[in-house]
Protein backbone atom coordinates (compact mmCIF):
# COMPACT_ATOMS: atom_id res chain seq x y z
CA UNK A 1 0.00 0.00 0.00
CA UNK A 2 1.62 3.43 -1.16
CA UNK A 3 0.46 6.87 -0.12
CA UNK A 4 -0.91 8.32 -3.62
CA UNK A 5 0.89 11.66 -2.33
CA UNK A 6 3.86 10.30 -1.32
CA UNK A 7 5.91 13.65 -2.75
CA UNK A 8 7.70 12.83 -5.86
CA UNK A 9 5.89 9.19 -6.35
CA UNK A 10 6.20 8.90 -9.96
CA UNK A 11 7.84 12.26 -10.63
CA UNK A 12 4.92 13.89 -9.43
CA UNK A 13 4.70 16.41 -6.83
CA UNK A 14 1.61 17.46 -4.89
CA UNK A 15 0.76 20.23 -2.24
CA UNK A 16 -2.29 21.81 -0.57
CA UNK A 17 -2.42 25.29 -0.54
CA UNK A 18 -5.70 26.90 -1.15
CA UNK A 19 -5.44 30.30 -0.23
CA UNK A 20 -2.40 30.59 -2.58
CA UNK A 21 -2.63 32.15 -5.92
CA UNK A 22 1.21 30.47 -7.02
CA UNK A 23 2.77 27.59 -5.94
CA UNK A 24 6.07 27.07 -7.51
CA UNK A 25 8.21 23.71 -6.75
CA UNK A 26 11.86 24.53 -6.70
CA UNK A 27 14.53 21.68 -7.14
CA UNK A 28 18.10 22.81 -7.13
CA UNK A 29 18.13 25.64 -8.92
CA UNK A 30 15.55 25.76 -11.01
CA UNK A 31 11.87 26.36 -10.43
CA UNK A 32 8.74 24.68 -11.70
CA UNK A 33 5.03 26.16 -12.12
CA UNK A 34 2.56 23.97 -10.25
CA UNK A 35 -0.60 23.80 -11.82
CA UNK A 36 -3.93 24.30 -9.96
CA UNK A 37 -5.83 20.45 -9.59
CA UNK A 38 -8.66 21.87 -7.86
CA UNK A 39 -10.19 21.87 -4.27
CA UNK A 40 -7.04 23.97 -2.91
CA UNK A 41 -4.37 21.20 -4.39
CA UNK A 42 -1.18 22.13 -6.32
CA UNK A 43 0.70 19.74 -8.68
CA UNK A 44 4.03 19.75 -10.23
CA UNK A 45 5.71 17.12 -12.15
CA UNK A 46 9.76 16.44 -12.07
CA UNK A 47 9.83 13.34 -14.95
CA UNK A 48 12.99 10.87 -13.33
CA UNK A 49 13.17 12.42 -9.78
CA UNK A 50 15.23 9.93 -7.77
CA UNK A 51 14.76 9.21 -4.48
CA UNK A 52 17.32 11.96 -2.27
CA UNK A 53 15.90 14.78 -4.53
CA UNK A 54 16.16 18.11 -2.25
CA UNK A 55 13.16 20.25 -3.13
CA UNK A 56 11.11 22.64 -1.42
CA UNK A 57 8.00 25.32 -2.23
CA UNK A 58 7.36 28.50 -2.98
CA UNK A 59 3.98 30.17 -2.30
CA UNK A 60 3.07 33.51 -3.79
CA UNK A 61 6.76 34.28 -5.02
CA UNK A 62 7.84 34.99 -1.25
CA UNK A 63 10.85 33.79 0.93
CA UNK A 64 11.94 31.30 2.33
CA UNK A 65 11.23 27.90 0.45
CA UNK A 66 9.23 26.11 2.34
CA UNK A 67 9.52 22.10 3.54
CA UNK A 68 7.15 20.07 2.14
CA UNK A 69 4.29 19.43 4.78
CA UNK A 70 4.10 16.18 3.84
CA UNK A 71 8.28 15.78 3.51
CA UNK A 72 9.36 12.34 4.22
CA UNK A 73 12.95 13.25 5.01
CA UNK A 74 14.70 16.57 5.87
CA UNK A 75 18.48 16.12 6.00
CA UNK A 76 19.21 19.82 6.92
CA UNK A 77 16.93 20.05 9.39
CA UNK A 78 13.26 21.46 9.84
CA UNK A 79 14.07 25.19 7.93
CA UNK A 80 15.83 23.04 4.88
CA UNK A 81 14.49 21.67 1.60
CA UNK A 82 12.94 18.30 1.78
CA UNK A 83 14.08 15.45 0.08
CA UNK A 84 12.33 12.26 -1.75
CA UNK A 85 12.19 9.17 -0.24
CA UNK A 86 11.37 5.49 -1.83
CA UNK A 87 9.75 3.69 0.98
CA UNK A 88 9.47 0.57 -1.43
CA UNK A 89 13.76 0.15 -1.59
CA UNK A 90 14.16 -0.87 1.60
CA UNK A 91 14.73 -4.83 2.30
CA UNK A 92 11.53 -5.58 5.31
CA UNK A 93 12.35 -9.25 6.71
CA UNK A 94 9.01 -9.15 8.49
CA UNK A 95 6.65 -10.88 6.06
CA UNK A 96 5.74 -13.85 8.39
CA UNK A 97 5.20 -10.80 11.27
CA UNK A 98 1.59 -11.68 12.87
CA UNK A 99 1.51 -8.57 15.26
CA UNK A 100 0.76 -8.59 18.91
CA UNK A 101 -2.67 -7.36 20.45
CA UNK A 102 -2.20 -5.00 23.34
CA UNK A 103 -3.92 -7.33 25.63
CA UNK A 104 -1.93 -9.50 28.08
CA UNK A 105 1.03 -7.33 26.77
CA UNK A 106 3.76 -5.32 28.86
CA UNK A 107 4.75 -2.07 27.57
CA UNK A 108 8.21 -0.66 27.24
CA UNK A 109 8.39 3.20 27.40
CA UNK A 110 11.99 4.62 25.66
CA UNK A 111 13.70 7.77 24.01
CA UNK A 112 15.70 7.33 21.29
CA UNK A 113 18.12 10.00 22.33
CA UNK A 114 18.86 9.28 25.27
CA UNK A 115 18.24 5.04 25.47
CA UNK A 116 21.84 4.86 24.42
CA UNK A 117 24.95 6.86 24.98
CA UNK A 118 24.55 7.02 20.82
CA UNK A 119 21.45 7.98 20.99
CA UNK A 120 20.50 6.30 17.35
CA UNK A 121 18.13 3.80 16.38
CA UNK A 122 20.78 1.34 15.35
CA UNK A 123 22.07 1.56 18.85
CA UNK A 124 18.79 0.99 20.47
CA UNK A 125 18.78 -2.11 18.21
CA UNK A 126 21.47 -3.80 20.29
CA UNK A 127 19.43 -4.03 23.32
CA UNK A 128 16.37 -5.67 22.40
CA UNK A 129 17.51 -8.87 23.76
CA UNK A 130 17.24 -7.35 27.39
CA UNK A 131 13.46 -6.10 26.44
CA UNK A 132 12.70 -9.71 25.40
CA UNK A 133 14.70 -11.19 28.50
CA UNK A 134 12.29 -8.77 30.42
CA UNK A 135 8.67 -10.06 29.26
CA UNK A 136 8.39 -7.16 27.28
CA UNK A 137 5.69 -7.47 24.23
CA UNK A 138 5.58 -3.63 23.02
CA UNK A 139 8.08 -0.88 22.52
CA UNK A 140 6.82 2.41 22.59
CA UNK A 141 8.44 4.99 21.23
CA UNK A 142 8.86 8.92 22.58
CA UNK A 143 7.71 10.71 19.51
CA UNK A 144 10.85 10.61 16.63
CA UNK A 145 9.30 13.47 13.59
CA UNK A 146 11.45 16.10 12.96
CA UNK A 147 11.81 19.07 15.32
CA UNK A 148 14.23 21.65 15.27
CA UNK A 149 17.64 21.39 17.15
CA UNK A 150 19.09 18.18 17.93
CA UNK A 151 17.30 16.92 20.79
CA UNK A 152 14.21 17.28 22.08
CA UNK A 153 11.31 15.27 23.68
CA UNK A 154 10.02 14.89 20.52
CA UNK A 155 6.55 16.74 21.13
CA UNK A 156 7.76 19.71 20.19
CA UNK A 157 7.61 18.18 15.86
CA UNK A 158 6.43 20.12 12.94
CA UNK A 159 7.02 18.25 10.40
CA UNK A 160 4.98 14.90 11.30
CA UNK A 161 5.43 12.52 8.31
CA UNK A 162 9.67 13.15 8.87
CA UNK A 163 11.75 10.82 10.62
CA UNK A 164 14.92 13.32 13.04
CA UNK A 165 17.90 12.94 10.81
CA UNK A 166 20.06 12.27 14.24
CA UNK A 167 18.10 9.52 15.38
CA UNK A 168 18.92 7.78 11.88
CA UNK A 169 16.34 9.00 9.71
CA UNK A 170 13.68 6.83 7.55
CA UNK A 171 15.74 4.08 7.26
CA UNK A 172 16.99 3.83 10.75
CA UNK A 173 13.61 3.74 12.11
CA UNK A 174 12.58 1.16 9.48
CA UNK A 175 15.81 -1.07 10.73
CA UNK A 176 14.83 -0.80 14.15
CA UNK A 177 10.97 -1.83 13.73
CA UNK A 178 12.04 -4.64 11.25
CA UNK A 179 14.65 -5.56 14.30
CA UNK A 180 12.16 -5.54 16.72
CA UNK A 181 9.74 -7.73 14.93
CA UNK A 182 12.27 -10.10 14.42
CA UNK A 183 12.92 -10.16 18.56
CA UNK A 184 8.79 -10.65 18.40
CA UNK A 185 8.29 -6.61 19.78
CA UNK A 186 5.48 -5.01 18.48
CA UNK A 187 6.20 -1.34 17.96
CA UNK A 188 4.22 1.59 19.37
CA UNK A 189 4.81 4.97 17.92
CA UNK A 190 3.37 8.27 20.05
CA UNK A 191 2.74 10.77 17.96
CA UNK A 192 1.70 14.06 18.21
CA UNK A 193 -1.50 15.71 16.61
CA UNK A 194 -2.69 18.29 19.00
CA UNK A 195 -0.34 20.85 18.44
CA UNK A 196 2.87 22.15 16.50
CA UNK A 197 5.94 22.94 17.71
CA UNK A 198 6.65 26.80 18.07
CA UNK A 199 10.04 26.76 15.52
CA UNK A 200 9.78 25.21 12.16
CA UNK A 201 5.95 25.24 11.83
CA UNK A 202 5.29 26.38 8.36
CA UNK A 203 1.92 24.63 7.68
CA UNK A 204 0.32 27.93 8.64
CA UNK A 205 1.88 29.38 5.14
CA UNK A 206 0.41 26.94 3.27
CA UNK A 207 -3.23 26.13 4.52
CA UNK A 208 -5.50 27.02 7.43
CA UNK A 209 -4.46 23.91 9.82
CA UNK A 210 -4.76 25.49 12.98
CA UNK A 211 -7.31 26.90 14.16
CA UNK A 212 -7.99 30.36 14.65
CA UNK A 213 -10.31 30.60 17.92
CA UNK A 214 -8.75 27.60 19.83
CA UNK A 215 -5.58 27.08 21.70
CA UNK A 216 -4.44 24.95 24.79
CA UNK A 217 -1.35 24.28 26.81
CA UNK A 218 1.24 24.21 23.86
CA UNK A 219 -0.27 26.86 21.19
CA UNK A 220 -2.90 27.09 18.79
CA UNK A 221 -4.96 23.20 18.40
CA UNK A 222 -5.21 22.12 14.95
CA UNK A 223 -8.35 22.78 13.01
CA UNK A 224 -10.68 20.11 13.33
CA UNK A 225 -14.23 21.89 12.57
CA UNK A 226 -13.46 25.03 10.94
CA UNK A 227 -13.23 25.89 7.36
CA UNK A 228 -11.37 23.52 5.32
CA UNK A 229 -10.91 21.39 8.51
CA UNK A 230 -11.62 18.36 5.50
CA UNK A 231 -8.23 18.51 4.44
CA UNK A 232 -6.71 18.89 7.58
CA UNK A 233 -8.43 15.73 8.64
CA UNK A 234 -7.11 13.53 6.11
CA UNK A 235 -3.95 15.28 6.73
CA UNK A 236 -4.13 13.69 10.29
CA UNK A 237 -5.35 10.63 8.93
CA UNK A 238 -2.78 10.12 6.12
CA UNK A 239 -0.59 10.36 8.64
CA UNK A 240 -1.40 7.84 10.87
CA UNK A 241 -1.77 5.39 7.77
CA UNK A 242 2.01 5.87 7.23
CA UNK A 243 3.27 4.68 10.04
CA UNK A 244 1.64 1.68 9.61
CA UNK A 245 2.20 1.04 6.60
CA UNK A 246 5.65 2.38 5.18
CA UNK A 247 6.94 1.93 8.68
CA UNK A 248 5.00 -1.40 9.35
CA UNK A 249 4.50 0.16 13.50
CA UNK A 250 1.73 -1.66 14.85
CA UNK A 251 0.81 1.03 17.19
CA UNK A 252 -0.05 4.74 18.08
CA UNK A 253 0.13 6.47 21.55
CA UNK A 254 -1.93 9.16 20.53
CA UNK A 255 -0.78 12.47 22.83
CA UNK A 256 -3.42 14.24 24.93
CA UNK A 257 -6.01 13.73 23.13
CA UNK A 258 -8.25 15.87 25.32
CA UNK A 259 -6.36 18.79 23.69
CA UNK A 260 -8.16 18.13 19.79
CA UNK A 261 -10.89 20.59 19.48
CA UNK A 262 -13.31 18.67 17.47
CA UNK A 263 -17.02 19.07 17.52
CA UNK A 264 -18.03 17.67 14.46
CA UNK A 265 -20.61 14.73 14.24
CA UNK A 266 -17.65 12.13 13.93
CA UNK A 267 -14.89 12.79 16.38
CA UNK A 268 -11.41 13.08 14.68
CA UNK A 269 -10.43 10.19 17.60
CA UNK A 270 -13.64 8.19 16.06
CA UNK A 271 -12.36 8.27 12.09
CA UNK A 272 -8.75 7.73 13.61
CA UNK A 273 -9.91 4.38 15.16
CA UNK A 274 -11.91 3.18 12.01
CA UNK A 275 -9.52 3.97 9.92
CA UNK A 276 -7.18 1.89 11.84
CA UNK A 277 -9.45 -1.02 11.95
CA UNK A 278 -9.79 -1.50 8.01
CA UNK A 279 -5.80 -1.27 7.97
CA UNK A 280 -5.64 -4.08 10.26
CA UNK A 281 -7.90 -6.07 8.46
CA UNK A 282 -5.96 -5.38 5.19
CA UNK A 283 -2.58 -5.81 6.45
CA UNK A 284 -3.63 -8.82 8.28
CA UNK A 285 -2.13 -8.24 11.58
CA UNK A 286 -3.54 -6.37 15.13
CA UNK A 287 -2.68 -2.60 15.45
CA UNK A 288 -3.37 -0.72 18.47
CA UNK A 289 -4.56 3.02 18.83
CA UNK A 290 -3.86 3.75 22.67
CA UNK A 291 -5.19 7.17 23.79
CA UNK A 292 -3.44 9.60 26.39
CA UNK A 293 -6.30 11.52 28.18
CA UNK A 294 -6.69 13.71 30.86
CA UNK A 295 -10.56 13.04 31.02
CA UNK A 296 -11.12 10.02 32.84
CA UNK A 297 -13.74 9.04 29.69
CA UNK A 298 -14.26 5.58 28.88
CA UNK A 299 -16.07 6.73 26.15
CA UNK A 300 -12.60 6.76 24.31
CA UNK A 301 -12.32 2.75 24.41
CA UNK A 302 -15.99 1.69 24.53
CA UNK A 303 -17.05 0.44 21.16
CA UNK A 304 -18.05 2.01 18.43
CA UNK A 305 -21.14 -0.01 18.64
CA UNK A 306 -21.92 1.09 22.27
CA UNK A 307 -21.54 4.94 21.28
CA UNK A 308 -17.63 5.00 21.75
CA UNK A 309 -14.30 5.97 19.87
CA UNK A 310 -13.50 2.12 19.91
CA UNK A 311 -10.00 3.09 20.70
CA UNK A 312 -7.90 0.42 22.08
CA UNK A 313 -7.11 1.55 25.09
CA UNK A 314 -5.98 4.63 27.06
CA UNK A 315 -3.55 5.47 29.98
CA UNK A 316 -4.68 5.93 33.02
CA UNK A 317 -3.25 8.50 35.21
CA UNK A 318 -4.91 8.01 38.26
CA UNK A 319 -3.46 4.23 38.61
CA UNK A 320 -0.21 6.12 38.85
CA UNK A 321 -1.21 8.83 41.10
CA UNK A 322 -2.56 6.60 43.74
CA UNK A 323 0.51 4.11 43.38
CA UNK A 324 2.86 7.11 43.65
CA UNK A 325 1.36 8.55 46.79
CA UNK A 326 1.10 5.24 48.32
CA UNK A 327 5.02 4.64 47.96
CA UNK A 328 6.48 7.70 48.33
CA UNK A 329 4.06 9.80 50.89
CA UNK A 330 4.26 12.45 48.26
CA UNK A 331 0.70 14.25 48.58
CA UNK A 332 1.62 18.17 47.07
CA UNK A 333 -0.31 19.47 44.12
CA UNK A 334 -2.55 16.56 41.69
CA UNK A 335 -1.48 13.60 44.22
CA UNK A 336 -3.53 15.46 47.15
CA UNK A 337 -6.87 13.35 46.54
CA UNK A 338 -4.79 10.35 46.53
CA UNK A 339 -3.58 10.70 49.74
CA UNK A 340 -5.46 7.40 51.40
CA UNK A 341 -4.57 4.09 50.28
CA UNK A 342 -8.14 3.36 49.52
CA UNK A 343 -7.88 5.39 46.08
CA UNK A 344 -5.54 2.84 45.18
CA UNK A 345 -7.84 0.16 45.87
CA UNK A 346 -10.94 2.12 43.79
CA UNK A 347 -8.39 2.52 41.20
CA UNK A 348 -7.90 -1.85 40.95
CA UNK A 349 -11.73 -2.04 41.08
CA UNK A 350 -12.85 0.69 38.98
CA UNK A 351 -10.25 1.59 36.33
CA UNK A 352 -10.31 5.23 37.69
CA UNK A 353 -10.39 7.00 41.01
CA UNK A 354 -11.97 10.47 39.75
CA UNK A 355 -15.21 8.99 37.71
CA UNK A 356 -17.70 11.83 38.55
CA UNK A 357 -15.81 12.63 42.57
CA UNK A 358 -14.62 15.62 43.27
CA UNK A 359 -10.83 16.72 41.96
CA UNK A 360 -9.37 19.35 44.41
CA UNK A 361 -6.77 20.16 41.87
CA UNK A 362 -9.15 21.02 38.89
CA UNK A 363 -11.60 22.55 41.12
CA UNK A 364 -14.34 20.40 39.60
CA UNK A 365 -16.16 17.07 39.57
CA UNK A 366 -14.32 15.10 37.16
CA UNK A 367 -14.50 11.83 34.93
CA UNK A 368 -17.18 9.19 34.55
CA UNK A 369 -17.86 5.79 35.53
CA UNK A 370 -16.32 2.78 33.82
CA UNK A 371 -19.01 -0.28 33.22
CA UNK A 372 -16.80 -2.66 35.04
CA UNK A 373 -19.09 -5.63 33.11
CA UNK A 374 -18.32 -4.50 29.89
CA UNK A 375 -14.77 -2.83 29.57
CA UNK A 376 -12.15 -5.11 29.74
CA UNK A 377 -9.32 -4.11 31.84
CA UNK A 378 -6.41 -4.58 29.23
CA UNK A 379 -7.67 -1.31 28.07
CA UNK A 380 -6.43 0.61 30.72
CA UNK A 381 -2.57 1.38 30.19
CA UNK A 382 -1.22 2.03 33.51
CA UNK A 383 2.26 2.94 35.02
CA UNK A 384 4.20 3.63 37.99
CA UNK A 385 6.40 5.93 36.19
CA UNK A 386 6.74 7.24 32.48
CA UNK A 387 8.40 10.24 30.82
CA UNK A 388 6.04 12.71 32.24
CA UNK A 389 5.29 11.75 35.89
CA UNK A 390 9.34 11.86 36.04
CA UNK A 391 10.55 14.64 33.61
CA UNK A 392 8.08 17.26 34.93
CA UNK A 393 9.19 17.21 38.18
CA UNK A 394 11.31 19.85 39.40
CA UNK A 395 15.24 17.91 38.57
CA UNK A 396 13.44 14.82 36.81
CA UNK A 397 14.53 12.46 39.80
CA UNK A 398 12.63 9.05 39.14
CA UNK A 399 10.96 6.61 42.07
CA UNK A 400 14.61 5.31 42.52
CA UNK A 401 16.39 8.54 43.77
CA UNK A 402 14.43 8.46 47.12
CA UNK A 403 12.95 4.62 47.54
CA UNK A 404 14.60 1.53 48.90
CA UNK A 405 14.90 -1.54 46.29
CA UNK A 406 12.28 -2.89 48.57
CA UNK A 407 9.91 -0.43 48.04
CA UNK A 408 10.43 -0.33 43.97
CA UNK A 409 10.30 -3.87 44.23
CA UNK A 410 6.42 -3.47 45.68
CA UNK A 411 5.98 -1.12 43.78
CA UNK A 412 6.48 -3.49 40.17
CA UNK A 413 4.73 -6.05 42.33
CA UNK A 414 1.12 -4.10 42.38
CA UNK A 415 2.21 -2.73 38.47
CA UNK A 416 2.48 -6.55 37.00
CA UNK A 417 -0.26 -8.36 39.07
CA UNK A 418 -2.72 -5.59 38.27
CA UNK A 419 -6.00 -6.30 36.22
CA UNK A 420 -4.61 -3.57 33.84
CA UNK A 421 -1.81 -3.72 31.08
CA UNK A 422 1.60 -2.28 32.62
CA UNK A 423 3.81 0.30 31.16
CA UNK A 424 7.86 0.60 32.19
CA UNK A 425 9.97 3.83 31.84
CA UNK A 426 13.55 3.18 30.37
CA UNK A 427 15.92 2.14 33.14
CA UNK A 428 13.29 1.40 35.79
CA UNK A 429 13.51 -2.28 35.57
CA UNK A 430 16.81 -1.92 36.99
CA UNK A 431 16.26 1.35 39.44
CA UNK A 432 18.11 3.63 36.81
CA UNK A 433 20.40 5.95 39.14
CA UNK A 434 20.21 8.63 35.95
CA UNK A 435 17.00 11.59 36.05
CA UNK A 436 15.42 11.98 33.16
CA UNK A 437 15.25 15.75 32.81
CA UNK A 438 13.32 17.98 30.45
CA UNK A 439 15.41 19.17 27.52
CA UNK A 440 15.77 21.42 24.71
CA UNK A 441 17.99 22.54 21.92
CA UNK A 442 16.07 25.39 20.38
CA UNK A 443 18.86 27.15 17.96
CA UNK A 444 17.04 30.17 18.78
CA UNK A 445 17.82 32.22 22.02
CA UNK A 446 15.25 33.69 22.92
CA UNK A 447 13.24 30.12 22.62
CA UNK A 448 15.12 28.75 24.74
CA UNK A 449 15.01 31.53 27.38
CA UNK A 450 11.10 31.63 27.53
CA UNK A 451 10.96 27.34 27.81
CA UNK A 452 13.59 28.08 31.07
CA UNK A 453 10.92 30.21 32.39
CA UNK A 454 8.03 28.26 31.45
CA UNK A 455 8.94 25.47 33.09
CA UNK A 456 9.85 27.78 36.69
CA UNK A 457 6.64 29.11 36.40
CA UNK A 458 5.03 25.48 35.86
CA UNK A 459 7.15 24.57 39.15
CA UNK A 460 6.24 27.28 40.90
CA UNK A 461 2.35 26.28 41.14
CA UNK A 462 3.37 22.78 42.17
CA UNK A 463 5.27 23.93 45.04
CA UNK A 464 8.49 23.13 43.52
CA UNK A 465 12.05 25.49 44.46
CA UNK A 466 12.54 27.06 41.01
CA UNK A 467 16.03 27.42 42.11
CA UNK A 468 16.88 23.50 41.84
CA UNK A 469 15.37 23.62 38.11
CA UNK A 470 17.90 22.28 35.15
CA UNK A 471 18.12 24.65 32.21
CA UNK A 472 16.54 23.11 29.78
CA UNK A 473 19.09 24.31 26.82
CA UNK A 474 21.73 23.21 28.62
CA UNK A 475 23.80 20.16 26.45
CA UNK A 476 24.47 18.39 30.69
CA UNK A 477 20.75 18.26 30.92
CA UNK A 478 20.19 16.28 27.99
CA UNK A 479 23.62 14.52 28.83
CA UNK A 480 22.72 13.50 32.38
CA UNK A 481 19.29 11.71 31.03
CA UNK A 482 21.39 9.08 29.07
CA UNK A 483 20.91 5.87 30.80
CA UNK A 484 23.91 4.02 31.91
CA UNK A 485 24.33 0.45 30.78
CA UNK A 486 26.66 -0.49 32.84
CA UNK A 487 24.23 -0.19 36.39
CA UNK A 488 22.26 -3.20 35.61
CA UNK A 489 25.14 -5.64 36.32
CA UNK A 490 25.47 -5.13 39.91
CA UNK A 491 24.08 -4.32 43.68
CA UNK A 492 20.93 -2.87 43.67
CA UNK A 493 20.30 -2.81 40.84
CA UNK A 494 20.87 -6.09 39.66
CA UNK A 495 18.52 -7.15 42.60
CA UNK A 496 15.61 -4.76 40.80
CA UNK A 497 16.10 -6.33 37.87
CA UNK A 498 16.08 -9.62 38.57
CA UNK A 499 12.58 -9.36 40.13
CA UNK A 500 11.38 -7.71 37.10
CA UNK A 501 13.05 -10.51 34.84
CA UNK A 502 10.70 -12.69 37.12
CA UNK A 503 7.35 -10.72 37.22
CA UNK A 504 7.61 -10.26 32.94
CA UNK A 505 7.82 -14.16 33.05
CA UNK A 506 4.92 -14.79 35.13
CA UNK A 507 2.66 -12.95 33.36
CA UNK A 508 3.10 -14.86 30.33
CA UNK A 509 2.99 -17.72 32.67
CA UNK A 510 0.34 -17.60 34.80
CA UNK A 511 -3.30 -16.88 33.01
CA UNK A 512 -5.15 -15.09 35.93
CA UNK A 513 -2.89 -12.21 35.73
CA UNK A 514 -3.49 -11.35 32.43
CA UNK A 515 -7.28 -11.69 33.22
CA UNK A 516 -9.12 -9.04 31.55
CA UNK A 517 -12.27 -9.36 33.26
CA UNK A 518 -12.53 -5.89 35.75
CA UNK A 519 -15.58 -6.66 37.09
CA UNK A 520 -13.63 -9.93 38.86
CA UNK A 521 -11.50 -7.65 40.64
CA UNK A 522 -12.21 -6.82 44.62
CA UNK A 523 -9.94 -4.81 45.89
CA UNK A 524 -10.40 -3.23 49.62
CA UNK A 525 -7.50 -2.15 52.19
CA UNK A 526 -6.57 -3.07 55.69
CA UNK A 527 -4.73 -0.51 57.44
CA UNK A 528 -1.57 0.13 55.56
CA UNK A 529 -2.00 -3.37 53.36
CA UNK A 530 -3.66 -3.43 49.98
CA UNK A 531 -5.35 -6.56 49.60
CA UNK A 532 -6.75 -7.47 45.48
CA UNK A 533 -8.48 -10.56 44.66
CA UNK A 534 -8.62 -11.48 41.34
CA UNK A 535 -9.98 -15.24 40.67
CA UNK A 536 -7.61 -17.69 42.93
CA UNK A 537 -5.19 -15.07 43.12
CA UNK A 538 -4.90 -12.73 46.17
CA UNK A 539 -2.28 -9.89 46.03
CA UNK A 540 -0.83 -8.76 49.60
CA UNK A 541 1.09 -5.14 49.84
CA UNK A 542 2.14 -3.42 52.40
CA UNK A 543 2.81 -0.12 52.03
CA UNK A 544 3.73 0.39 55.70
CA UNK A 545 6.78 0.88 58.09
CA UNK A 546 5.28 -2.05 60.27
CA UNK A 547 5.15 -5.67 60.08
CA UNK A 548 1.49 -7.13 59.16
CA UNK A 549 0.45 -10.68 60.24
CA UNK A 550 -2.27 -11.71 57.81
CA UNK A 551 -4.33 -15.01 57.84
CA UNK A 552 -4.92 -16.40 54.51
CA UNK A 553 -7.53 -19.01 53.40
CA UNK A 554 -6.22 -22.67 54.24
CA UNK A 555 -4.54 -24.08 50.92
CA UNK A 556 -3.36 -21.00 50.35
CA UNK A 557 0.35 -20.87 48.39
CA UNK A 558 2.69 -18.41 47.64
CA UNK A 559 3.49 -17.51 43.74
CA UNK A 560 6.06 -14.63 43.95
CA UNK A 561 7.59 -12.26 46.86
CA UNK A 562 9.26 -9.19 47.19
CA UNK A 563 11.49 -11.00 49.05
CA UNK A 564 12.49 -14.73 49.18
CA UNK A 565 11.75 -14.60 52.87
CA UNK A 566 7.86 -14.22 52.52
CA UNK A 567 6.07 -17.36 52.41
CA UNK A 568 3.03 -18.60 54.06
CA UNK A 569 2.08 -21.28 56.66
CA UNK A 570 -0.55 -22.46 58.94
CA UNK A 571 -0.94 -19.47 60.51
CA UNK A 572 -0.80 -17.18 57.24
CA UNK A 573 1.92 -14.53 55.97
CA UNK A 574 3.69 -11.89 57.67
CA UNK A 575 4.48 -8.89 55.53
CA UNK A 576 7.77 -6.95 56.39
CA UNK A 577 7.16 -3.23 55.71
CA UNK A 578 7.05 -2.61 52.15
CA UNK A 579 7.03 -6.31 51.10
CA UNK A 580 4.66 -7.52 49.05
CA UNK A 581 3.10 -11.43 48.28
CA UNK A 582 1.11 -12.66 45.45
CA UNK A 583 -0.50 -16.39 46.31
CA UNK A 584 -3.07 -18.36 45.04
CA UNK A 585 -6.37 -19.53 47.38
CA UNK A 586 -8.59 -22.26 46.54
CA UNK A 587 -11.76 -20.91 44.85
CA UNK A 588 -14.77 -21.18 46.42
Amino acid sequence: MTDPLLPGRDGNFRVWAPRATRVTLVVGDGEVPATEAGAGWWTAGIPGAAAGTAYGYRIDDNDPILPDPRSRRQPDGVHGRSATVDPGSFAWSDGLWTGRPLAGGLVYELHIGTFTADGTFDAATDHLDHLVDLGVTHVELLPVNAFNGTWNWGYDGVLWFAVHEAYGGPDGYRRFVDACHAKGLAVVQDVVYNHLGPSGNYLPQFGPYLHDAASNTWGSSLNLDGEDADEVRSYILDNLTMWFTEYHVDGLRLDAVHALVDHTARHLLERMAEETDALAAHLGRPLTLIAESDLNDPKLITAREAGGYGLTAQWSDDFHHALHVALSGETTGYYEDFAELDALAKVFGKGFFHDGTLSTFRGRRHGRVVDRTRTPASRFVVFAQDHDQIGNRAIGDRLSATLTPATLKLGALVLYCSPFTPMLFMGEEWAAGTPWQFFTSHPEPELGEATAKGRIAEFARMGWDPAVVPDPQDPATFQRSKLDWSEPTGGDHAEVLAFHRRLGALRHSEPGLTDPRLDRVEARTDGAVLLVERGDLLLLANFGNEPRHLTLPDGATAVVATEDTIGVDATGTVLPPHGGLLVRVPTR
